[in-house]
């Protein structure tokens, strides 16, 4: 199955355990970001928008990745240079 992704915004996110991704700046209306973009190879740990906790193994940099997530975890999280796209 092919997606295709028009972002409209981005941001980079810094994994938490405790923080949800943030809306973008200025933004008043945004839902939960629709893909992550990995910058570096790795692992994404993250939950999901319905609440599931996963991890994503073996990610290669330059992968988007469309899961919509509410949070990208610091810990599990080996994967740099994350951005969330919306």
């Amino acid at each position: 199955m092919n997606y295709i992704l028009q972002g409209r915004r981005a941001q980079a996110v810094t994994p938490s355990d405790t923080d949800n991704i943030p809306n973008p700046a200025g933004a008043t209306n945004a839902t939960q970001p629709a893909a992550l973009y990995a910058g570096a190879n790795g692992d994404i740990a993250v939950i999901m928008e319905g609440g599931d906790e996963v991890t994503f193994a073996g990610i290669k940099a330059g992968t988007f990745l469309p899961i919509a997530v509410t949070r990208v975890k610091a810990t599990g999280t080996s994967v740099t240079n994350i951005l969330a796209i919306w």
